[in-house]
């Protein structure tokens, strides 16, 4: 992408995460890989709703600083992702509200309760709580990376990304939507999951249309062995690995609202 329209999106977005209540004050950070090896990014304490495109930071994927702005403290994650997802090209991070108290009450956005998040963003897990702007908060990204589009990270708010930068804000945006009318289901008695051969379902047309790969099919923060799931087990049971057939996972999705 050239660097003068990156530049003008970044902006863009700043401002609509800002209006939106995304993120408050200097909240959050935006970023765009330009090129194989230069990355365009949110200055430090600065608010997003009063960027310039003058005031944007370029660095190199380990963060070497290529002009005279100073990067987001909180970079590190978006090289990380960068890094490990060399399909992605912009990444969103900040703190929208509903999706943050998921993050705050530590539950995921897992639950299989609106067929469009199916579709086109699927489960959104939760990673455990590292202090941000260390290692500490990429290394508990990584295990989730590879195989899904957004994250809410404990205690601290959300990240999703794409192929573009429109594409991971869509994606931010889904996110705290779906958290919202998950909070306000549960005021009305609790949602309603879909069946599990509507899941499937979902599941087909999603890998059919493009929206995700199968990489995507595991809910529960794996990836893909011989073609069954693989699920990373929480710390709380000694990194052990469960194997899932795809009926299985799907079983497993219909009962998500209910576990915790």
């Amino acid at each position: 992408m050239e660097e003068s329209n990156a530049r003008k999106l970044i902006v863009e977005v700043g401002k609509l995460l800002y209006e939106r209540s995304y993120v408050v004050s200097s909240d959050g950070n935006v970023s765009i890989r330009l090129d194989e090896n230069r990355v365009l990014a949110t200055p430090t304490m600065t608010c997003k709703g009063r960027m310039t495109e003058d005031s944007l930071a370029i660095t190199d994927l380990e963060g070497k600083p290529l002009n005279d702005k100073k990067a987001s403290s909180e970079l590190a994650m978006h090289l990380l992702i960068y890094k490990m997802r060399p399909d992605v090209k912009a990444v969103c991070h900040a703190h929208p509200p509903h999706g943050t108290a998921f993050a705050v009450a530590n539950i995921a956005i897992d639950a299989p309760i609106l067929s469009e998040v199916i579709l086109t963003l699927g489960c959104v897990p939760l990673t455990a709580y590292g202090t941000p702007s260390t290692s500490e908060l990429t290394d508990a990204m990584k295990p989730f990376v590879e195989h899904h589009n957004a994250l809410l990270m404990a205690n601290h708010g959300a990240v999703a990304y794409g192929a573009d930068l429109w594409q991971a804000f869509d994606r931010l945006e889904t996110l705290e939507h779906t958290a919202k009318i998950a909070i306000l289901s549960r005021a009305l008695g609790g949602p309603n999951d879909l069946p599990k051969d509507a899941i499937s379902k979902l599941i087909e047309i999603r890998e059919k249309a493009g929206y995700l790969t199968e990489k995507a099919r595991c809910q529960a923060c794996g990836y893909l062995e011989n073609g069954a799931a693989v699920c990373e087990v929480g710390a709380g049971s000694n990194g052990a690995r469960i194997s899932l057939s795809r009926e299985e996972l799907i079983e497993l999705l219909a009962q998500a609202a209910q576990v915790g």
